[in-house]
């Protein structure tokens, strides 16, 4: 007996593979097609969400300085007292500088010298400060006073002449303006971000 030849079903699972396969890569062409004008449109909008993520860097520089300036507002008539760092126990003027910036956590180190060489330095120019930048004192190259500027020409700092916490202004002829030595910024502009002090002591 002569056995029947074999014959291939034309819709045989292997034949039926290939339409199928065919259909998937012209599937994924098109797909890479298709998606090419919104890749071209993501980077488009790219330099728009850069843009909006400096807007929303600036607002919290902003808010970051509005705030310790308000904190520093309600220390003022606190009690000055050599080495202190609270309101409780009163300040001196390293130590109320401390405390603010803390609350930013920037930690600042202790003495009112080691704070001017931290951060970054500013020109000694009124119309170039900002809000919570520190202000520096002293004689001889050597820094022995620091107070936060809050705007408007003014500054807060413990002085050790009315023995509290006191606001007073830049454009007053006094012995402590004159020796008005430097600035260092510890936040960052308001386009920029926050910068933390570099001597973490």
């Amino acid at each position: 007996m002569v056995p029947a030849p074999i014959r291939f079903h034309p819709r045989s699972p292997t034949s039926a593979l290939l339409p199928r396969r065919g259909s998937a890569l012209f599937a994924i062409a098109l797909g890479l097609v298709l998606a090419l004008p919104r890749a071209a449109s993501a980077q488009e909008s790219f330099p728009r969400l850069r843009e909006f993520l400096r807007g929303e860097s600036a607002r919290g520089v902003d808010a970051s300085r509005d705030s310790v300036v308000a904190l520093a507002r309600r220390q003022i008539g606190v009690r000055y007292a050599r080495g202190g760092s609270s309101p409780e126990r009163g300040f001196d003027c390293s130590g109320f500088l401390q405390f603010l910036m803390r609350r930013l956590d920037v930690r600042l180190p202790r003495t009112a010298d080691e704070q001017a060489r931290v951060g970054q330095a500013v020109p000694r120019d009124v119309s170039r400060l900002l809000p919570g930048d520190i202000l520096t004192f002293g004689y001889g190259g050597r820094t022995t006073h620091v107070g936060m500027y809050i705007g408007g020409g003014r500054f807060i700092h413990a002085s050790t002449g009315s023995r509290r916490i006191a606001e007073a202004r830049l454009d007053r002829s006094s012995s402590l303006v004159r020796a008005w030595t430097g600035v260092r910024r510890m936040l960052g502009r308001s386009d920029s971000t926050v910068a933390v002090a570099s001597a973490n002591r």
